[in-house]
């Protein structure tokens, strides 16, 4: 695969660095062994300067050749099938992975960031404590019986379910030790280090 572009802002605030959501594009690419290059969006005027390639004004974006992409989950799908790295090629194992693929971005990640939201803000209560513990407590029964969420293999469910229970506030919440064991496994994983840390030395070579 040649031509991979992934687009993200020149600078964000020190806050966000290393969740910004093109590291899970630039994740996905390091597990395949894809080559990519990154190009930016400026973040001043951010919320209008590319609403032509992402009409919401976020990031990240993936350009594949003359295929545009937005939505990190649907460029993460679209690099997927391009490789046996990040989803199995059997129908069965396919449709797992996309399962677990929907599912931490509709079943969990939905709750998490608004939950974190509010918790950041300081409301003065959090209705969506017991939404959030559901949710968790469900990952935290199907993590305690199998390593990897589809296909019996690391596969770009795992990338991304990972990518939203990474979060500190989100690992903080309550005891789930086959959750944080994973979370840890996951991130050990040399893909993840280095998109992580390219993404931390892209934001710091702009400040």
């Amino acid at each position: 695969m040649s031509g991979l572009i992934i687009w993200t802002l020149d600078w964000v605030p020190e806050g966000p660095r290393g969740f910004v959501r093109d590291l899970r594009l630039r994740w996905a690419c390091e597990e395949a062994g894809f080559d990519y290059s990154v190009s930016t969006v400026p973040f001043e005027g951010r919320e209008t300067n590319h609403l032509d390639s992402q009409p919401f004004g976020q990031v990240p974006m993936l350009s594949d050749g003359d295929l545009q992409i937005f939505e990190s989950g649907a460029g993460l799908i679209h690099l997927a099938r391009r490789s046996e790295v990040l989803m199995p090629r059997d129908p069965a194992g396919e449709a797992e992975t996309l399962q677990w693929t929907i599912a931490a971005l509709n079943s969990i990640e939905m709750v998490t960031v608004p939950w974190w939201f509010l918790e950041v803000t300081g409301a003065p209560e959090n209705h969506l404590v017991g939404w959030m513990k559901s949710r968790l407590d469900h990952m935290e029964r199907v993590l305690g019986a199998r390593e990897w969420l589809a296909g019996g293999q690391f596969t770009v469910a795992d990338l991304l379910m990972v990518d939203v229970l990474r979060v500190e506030k989100v690992r903080a919440f309550g005891t789930r030790p086959a959750t944080e064991a994973y979370v840890a496994r996951v991130t050990e994983r040399p893909a993840f280090q280095k998109a992580y840390l390219d993404q931390m030395a892209h934001f710091a070579s702009c400040d």
